[in-house]
């Protein structure tokens, strides 16, 4: 069964950086893609960044230029690098990964990102 495993949450003031990380049961080589989602309160799911297989990534347009998505093969981990972080980054952020044929959708149980003075 596959676990995926959030961590690196917490509260910044504007213009700061987290790094989330999402530790993975399985190889993260065998998803068919792997990223984050996040949700505010009110608000629908929606993506932040992914890496499909083959290596391209889509970024929401809102966090394109401060937000990168990146892989540690050998901790089988996947990062969101946060940069210059604005209050509307605030949300519940979501590891996400698809797998198997046809495919299965794996979430994590979200990590509180605060982005405030």
């Amino acid at each position: 069964q596959v676990q995926l495993v959030e961590s690196g949450g917490g509260e910044v003031q504007p213009g700061g950086s987290l790094r989330l990380s999402c530790a993975a049961s399985g190889s993260i080589f065998s998803f068919n893609a792997v990223g984050w989602f996040r949700q505010a309160p009110g608000d629908q799911r929606e993506l932040v960044a992914r890496r499909i297989r083959g290596g391209y990534i889509n970024y929401a347009d809102s966090v394109k230029g401060r937000f990168t998505i990146s892989r540690d093969s050998a901790k089988n981990t996947v990062y969101l690098q946060m940069n210059s972080l604005k209050p509307e980054d605030s949300a519940v952020y979501y590891c996400h990964a698809t797998s198997g044929n046809p495919p299965v959708d794996y979430w994590g149980k979200g990590i509180l990102v605060t982005v405030s003075s």
